[in-house]
């Protein structure tokens, strides 16, 4: 293999990039009927340990949100410093849950004007927090709690 594609290789991505592999993700379970919900973990190199989405719906597994399906995919490891979840929408009290319990350092969030979630939570507790405000992880959560509003608040849960 030429030096130039081992560079690549070993090249931490961007934050862009990042949130590139959660939005398909996001895409994934909509196509799927699901939640368009994504999320995906990084190590400190920027190597891809897992990515999931929300399958609720698709599995009736109530807690498989997005960043658990990704955190399930990364498998056991014995720590996590240094990595980073994104996540496509600001992740609700149970995966910073998730993110706390498990001394995840770093969360990139695609957007936060559908769900603004409890990420200052997570700030309080001195995980680096990014929010990125990206156009297309909001229409796609726009289009989603539009059409699905029930099933949006049952995700969610604010179901009457």
């Amino acid at each position: 293999m030429p030096s130039a594609f081992k560079e690549l290789e070993h090249r931490v991505p961007s934050p862009a990039e990042m949130l590139e592999v959660a939005l398909e993700q996001a895409r994934l379970s909509a196509k799927q009927g699901g939640i368009p919900i994504g999320a995906a973990l990084f190590g400190p190199d920027g190597t891809l340990l897992g990515k999931g989405h929300n399958e609720r719906v698709q599995t009736g597994d109530p807690s498989m949100h997005a960043e658990t399906a990704a955190f399930r995919s990364a498998g056991r490891r014995d720590n996590y410093r240094g990595s980073t979840m994104v996540t496509t929408l600001a992740p609700c009290w149970y995966c910073c849950g998730l993110i706390r319990q498990f001394g995840i350092p770093n969360l990139l969030i695609g957007e936060d004007r559908s769900f603004s979630g409890h990420y200052e939570w997570l700030e309080l507790a001195g995980v680096s927090v990014t929010v990125v405000d990206n156009p297309d992880c909001y229409q796609m959560m726009q289009r989603f709690t539009t059409a699905f509003p029930a099933l949006w608040a049952e995700d969610i849960g604010d179901s009457p």
